[in-house]
């Protein structure tokens, strides 16, 4: 066991992350490699991983979700937590709104399953990990940061945004939309991670939002971002290893 915590970076955290004093890690699976960093952290050794791979280079219906899950499950791992950078689908949920998803919506049509050849229905009452919730949401008040305690992800697959007419559709299912948060909920379940997902509002969605959607805007709102979002993240790792 190399570690139970893990946190994987999305877009504009995940290189903040590579960023940081560690051991390279390596994990091999049926899936594909684990690329991270092991890094000591006062609780204890946290497993470090940029989802989209350093430099951002892979777009989010090929990020390989199946190797991160089954890599953090060899590694040990029994809590991980996210970021996320997300449009918003309210009006009162401007940018910089902090939320410790709570449910998600699967638009994605991606086959996110370990169980290609066994009849496997895993439950899926509590999407996301009601104490890595708390956790985040505790973290955020200890830095007097307002982190929402609930709010439905909506995934799509991306990698382009979503048209005006499709936003007012999904604005009646979901608080939230992004493109990996759900697949990663979907596997971290089936392989048996608690799963605790922070996301960040970086622009209205389209047709809400005053002009076209740009994901350079996107990217510098979440590097503009980082500190706070890996000091949260960081302080949620220490509260879930005490709670």
């Amino acid at each position: 066991m190399l570690t139970d915590v893990a946190i994987i970076g999305g877009t504009g955290v995940g290189d903040a992350l590579a960023k940081l004093a560690g051991e390279a890690i390596h994990i091999p699976t049926p899936d594909g490699q684990l690329a991270g960093r092991l890094m000591n952290h006062g609780s204890g050794p946290i497993l470090l991983v940029s989802r989209h791979s350093v430099g951002h280079k892979l777009p989010p219906h090929r990020v390989n979700y199946r190797a991160i899950a089954r890599g953090l499950k060899e590694a040990g791992v029994r809590y991980c937590f996210s970021s996320a950078a997300v449009g918003s689908l309210r009006a009162d949920w401007p940018v910089g709104t902090f939320v410790a998803v709570s449910d998600f919506v699967d638009l994605t049509c991606r086959q996110s399953t370990m169980f290609d050849s066994a009849v496997v229905h895993t439950d899926f009452s509590a999407p996301f990990s009601p104490r890595g919730r708390e956790a985040l949401v505790k973290a955020g008040a200890d830095q007097g940061l307002v982190v929402q305690p609930t709010g439905v992800y909506v995934c799509e697959n991306g990698p382009r945004y979503e048209t005006p007419h499709e936003v007012d559709l999904i604005a009646h299912v979901g608080d939230v939309v992004g493109m990996t948060a759900a697949t990663e909920a979907i596997l971290m379940r089936e392989a048996g991670i608690e799963y605790a997902c922070l996301a960040l509002v970086t622009n209205l969605a389209a047709g809400l939002s005053v002009g076209a959607l740009s994901h350079q805007e996107v990217t510098q709102e979440m590097e503009e971002n980082s500190t706070p979002v890996l000091k949260l993240l960081l302080g949620a790792t220490d509260l879930v290893r005490a709670l």
